[in-house]
């Protein structure tokens, strides 16, 4: 546990500041963050997202949201599984649709307009796919519309799928030169174990030079639905990599975004490592 617990109080402290300062967010949002235990689209989460992004928009921050909750938006709609990646693929396009326009709606109540942008690993990699993607996510922002990304489920397969939102979400923000990553979940940050089933797990409440203890905690208490903290705490870190300051937090917690905005302690925040904070 003392290993877990290398991140001093200041250097946690300094790397909220800078969450809290950052003018350009990436906020990524999963699946349980915004369905409900049968998968149909939960409303009152997605409003309640929505009200968390609208207080960072009122502190003229530029906000882009990506949007997990296709495929599971899906399978609520039509009430039919996914069984193999054909099957998953028609089901984002059917949850996409339906997703997007509660979107509409939800942003709508602030007067606020959005926009779909649908990728695929190739879109990232590609040097010129990705400065038009870039291109345009700047224009989107300069209109003050809310870019919503999601991965192109609908023609991605196997070989070409980023695979996962967390990663998909860190690309972006390293791609944007964004300021903060805020990775939104059903769980309250990074624990020592999983809290779902663990009582005594607690909470790690910074990474930074413990990430390897903390990658290894995880590694070995990760299993079924548990097991996405992997790709968060890689994805949080991947950006920490580059000067980004990223935070795990519990997308129901009361008024989360504003919080990070304030400097206030909220989830698990990755202390940036390229020398910005670190030694």
């Amino acid at each position: 546990m003392r290993e877990l617990s290398a991140v001093d109080d200041a250097e946690a402290d300094r790397a909220r500041q800078l969450a809290a300062n950052a003018d350009r967010v990436v906020v990524k949002a999963g699946t349980n963050s915004l369905t409900d235990d049968e998968s149909n689209l939960d409303d009152d989460k997605l409003d309640k997202l929505v009200d968390d992004i609208a207080d960072l928009l009122e502190r003229d921050k530029d906000i882009v949201l990506v949007s997990s909750g296709a495929i599971g938006a899906g399978m609520g709609r039509i009430g039919y599984d996914d069984e193999t990646l054909e099957e998953s693929q028609a089901l984002s396009t059917v949850g996409q649709s339906h997703l997007m326009r509660r979107y509409t709606e939800s942003f709508e109540r602030y007067g606020r307009k959005i926009a779909q942008v649908l990728v695929t690993e190739h879109d990232l990699d590609n040097p010129e796919r990705f400065t038009n993607f870039r291109n345009t996510i700047e224009t989107l922002l300069d209109w003050g519309v809310v870019p919503i990304i999601n991965e192109n489920d609908a023609v991605a397969t196997e070989e070409i799928r980023i695979g996962d939102n967390d990663m998909l979400s860190s690309s972006v923000a390293i791609g944007i030169d964004a300021d903060l990553l805020v990775t939104l979940t059903d769980v309250g940050g990074v624990y020592t174990g999983n809290p779902k089933s663990d009582p005594a797990a607690e909470l790690i409440e910074a990474v930074g030079r413990n990430y390897a203890a903390v990658e290894e905690r995880i590694d070995a208490s990760s299993s079924g639905e548990f097991g996405g903290i992997q790709t968060k705490v890689r994805g949080a870190r991947e950006s920490s990599e580059h000067g980004i300051p990223a935070i795990i937090a519990r997308s129901t917690e009361p008024d989360v975004l504003e919080k990070i905005a304030t400097g206030k302690p909220v989830g698990t925040v990755f202390v940036p490592v390229n020398g910005v904070i670190d030694d």
